[in-house]
């Protein structure tokens, strides 16, 4: 594996940090355009949880990058991050419906988010968005 990619430690929270963003993805893109998302715009929590998991999405997608580029070779990152992707839908599908549409969808998500950038301040410091 060391010929592959020597830092196994950074690869596998770079997977972790890859994978929750690539959850993030789906979950955020169902929730745009606000307009067509009567049930979240109807909530006063809706628009604002909906925003505020966007920006979450994209602090955790620009950090993971970072840290990546940083600790990994560039192959790694580009394999590992497009695994995820490839597979995002399919841990997206795996979710009970309730959970994928709505406020409940994104209030966990958001804690997802929230804790892969927290592990991501811890383990990759100055590179973490």
């Amino acid at each position: 594996m060391a010929m592959v990619e020597p830092n196994v430690a950074a690869l596998l929270w770079f997977a972790l940090f890859a994978g929750v963003a690539g959850l993030g993805f789906y979950v955020v893109a169902g929730a745009f355009p606000l307009s067509t998302r009567d049930d979240l715009t109807g909530h006063p929590a809706g628009a604002p949880l909906a925003v505020v998991n966007a920006l979450a999405f994209a602090a955790l997608a620009v950090g993971a990058t970072l840290y990546g580029v940083e600790h990994l070779r560039w192959t790694s990152v580009v394999i590992v991050a497009g695994l995820a992707l490839l597979f995002a839908p399919g841990v997206f599908h795996i979710w009970p419906q309730r959970w994928r549409d709505g406020l409940s969808g994104l209030a966990i998500m958001l804690g997802l988010t929230a804790a892969a950038i927290a592990a991501l301040q811890l383990v990759g410091g100055v590179y973490a968005a």
